[in-house]
């Protein structure tokens, strides 16, 4: 079979990594091009890319994919089938009919649940106890397509965004391999989504990461978790900006304490008043500061029991208030 795969962050290295494996290379790999980051601004090949590379595939990384010279370049090669993963490109209806067994796309959520660019955020962030990946056949609108195959998997109380997604991507590697299969023998053909059910996760921004304490505890280390790595998570102690990296809700913790309040705590814990709840912060991070568990924050901070932890800045609220 001729495949043409296309992805380009680490969430797509294992189902491109499986495929070889399994005898099915492609004849031809996209990815975005690379692009300059960091501090030096050095070029930074995509992990898609780079797996390419050390594997000798033929790697394409056009600026633009439906142009004529590629369009062109991928009737030549005629494949059978493309595989797409985390591209980030969305296909028009001349590429979507140019394969013979069109384009299959590997989404990391039970579809037609949260199709968009953050299914994976949405599941932690809403406490589902269960994801997992679909492979679907794809048409105009985006995720919609029909599900060829799908795969559950259980959600981890320690799980967060990031580690959930390397998970996902591993299993839906062998997902993708077993779709492959299924397509070339006809025992796959795919069935359509129950679009009433269908729900949409967006795309995210830093300013989401902002710690509301009025929400329940588990609510609270639901987005911890979900929002790790990114957006991340913080709060405000008076104007000092501090990331939240991980936390552990205690559901069954009585108080009368305003939310965002540090508490008391026998064992010294650095438990936050959530509504209802406490939040015990295990890891955070200051400004200019490396991560620090919460007892060497509250010492290395001065922060005793009474301090206030807050949605915005001290000096913003009295702005706002002025």
């Amino acid at each position: 079979m001729k495949i043409v795969f296309m992805g380009t962050p680490e969430f797509a290295v294992p189902a491109l990594g499986q495929l070889c494996a399994a005898g099915l290379a492609p004849e031809m790999v996209y990815t975005q091009p690379a692009r300059r980051r960091g501090r030096g601004l050095k070029v930074v090949q995509t992990p898609v890319g780079r797996l390419a590379e050390e594997l000798g595939l033929s790697l394409r990384q056009p600026q633009v994919l439906q142009n004529r010279e590629e369009m062109g370049l991928l009737r030549e090669l005629s494949p059978d089938l493309v595989i797409t993963a985390a591209f980030g490109r969305i296909f028009r209806k001349r590429l979507l009919e140019l394969p013979r067994l069109g384009c299959i796309n590997l989404h990391p959520s039970l579809l037609p649940l949260y199709r968009g660019l953050s299914p994976v955020t949405s599941a932690l962030f809403n406490g589902d106890q269960v994801t997992g990946n679909t492979v679907y056949r794809m048409v105009k609108d985006v995720d919609a397509g029909p599900i060829l195959t799908q795969r559950e998997e259980a959600i981890r109380r320690d799980d967060t965004c990031g580690s959930l997604t390397m998970r996902l991507a591993e299993l839906g590697g062998a997902l993708v391999v077993e779709t492959v299969h299924g397509l070339a023998s006809g025992s796959i053909t795919g069935s359509p989504q129950d679009h009433d059910r269908a729900s949409f996760a967006g795309k995210l921004c830093r300013e989401d990461g902002r710690l509301d304490w009025n929400q329940p505890a588990r609510r609270i280390e639901d987005m911890v978790r979900a929002y790790d790595p990114w957006p991340g998570t913080f709060t405000f102690k008076e104007d000092t900006r501090v990331k939240v990296l991980k936390v552990r809700a205690v559901d069954d913790f009585a108080h009368e304490e305003i939310p965002g309040t540090l508490m008391k705590s026998e064992n010294r814990l650095l438990l936050v008043a959530a509504n209802p709840g406490a939040v015990e912060m295990l890891k955070v991070q200051c400004e200019n500061c490396c991560p620090q568990n919460g007892i060497t924050f509250c010492n290395g901070q001065r922060v005793k029991p009474g301090t206030r932890f807050r949605s915005i800045r001290s000096s913003s609220e009295e702005a706002d208030c002025g």
